[in-house]
């Protein structure tokens, strides 16, 4: 059981780094807004990624860019 929350955590860590990298990124460059609330579709690109086994943050956060300026540009 304590494996499970212990696991649990961990991924909710990746996503919330993930996250933080990409946004960050994309606030930077002027992709997204500087605001402060959370850019919804960055997140279910992490999320999905996360879902289908990807668990490591800097690729998620790494493809959730490429992901995220690709749909931008079409």
């Amino acid at each position: 059981m304590l494996d499970e929350r212990g696991l649990q955590v961990m991924n909710v860590e990746a996503v919330g780094d993930a996250y933080a990298i990409a946004s960050d990124y994309l606030r930077r460059t002027g992709a997204i807004s500087r605001t402060p609330a959370v850019n919804d579709r960055l997140l279910e690109l992490i999320v999905g990624m996360f879902d289908r086994g990807e668990c490591n943050k800097i690729r998620l956060a790494n493809k959730a860019i490429a992901r995220f300026e690709a749909a931008k540009l079409s």
